[in-house]
């Protein structure tokens, strides 16, 4: 049976790492996750999903970075103050997980991506009566997919920023 649920944004994140001058990896996330998810358990292809997050809350705790993610050279959060993300198809992935394709919009570029999904917890009740349910989910894209293609050369080679962005959602759901 189809439930409604609304992304508990207090209890959810949207993170993100990608690679720092080829030697380690720089981590940061969004303050503001929101959205709801139709799920149903017992015939996932008729669940649904879409999510908004504020651009403009990104944070790798580092205040100059985060300035200069928020501006034209990357996210530019005046011009394009929200990431997206809208189900068209979901799965069953084998091993307790579910396959996600979906429209990612970021940076004003909307380009299909998959998000690997642990399958929802069970519902349970909160301590204030409200059910709900959480999941996990991770996707790979590439920045310059999304015409985030800012960088700088290194003198020893390789350049500062990597392409490859890994993404990792945690969301608490509550039954609306």
């Amino acid at each position: 049976m189809l439930a409604n649920y609304t992304i508990d944004p207090a209890h959810s994140s949207a993170q993100f790492s990608v690679r720092h001058m080829m030697i380690s990896n720089v981590r940061g996330g969004f303050g503001s996750v929101q959205g709801t998810v139709a799920y149903d358990s017992q015939n996932v292809a008729a669940s649904k999903i879409e999510v908004e997050i504020d651009a403009s809350t990104i944070s790798t705790l580092e205040n100059a970075r985060d300035a200069h993610l928020k501006s034209p050279d990357f996210l530019h959060v005046e011009k394009y103050p929200t990431i997206t993300f809208k189900s068209k198809a979901v799965t069953p992935n084998g091993d307790g997980e579910l396959r996600v394709k979906g429209d990612l919009t970021m940076h004003g570029v909307t380009k299909e991506v998959i998000l690997e999904v642990e399958v929802p917890s069970p519902e349970e009740k909160d301590p204030y009566g409200h059910a709900r349910i959480g999941a996990s989910a991770a996707a790979k894209i590439k920045r310059s997919d999304f015409g985030l293609t800012w960088n700088a050369a290194l003198e020893t080679g390789g350049v500062l920023v990597g392409d490859d962005l890994k993404i990792n959602l945690e969301v608490s759901l509550i039954k609306a």
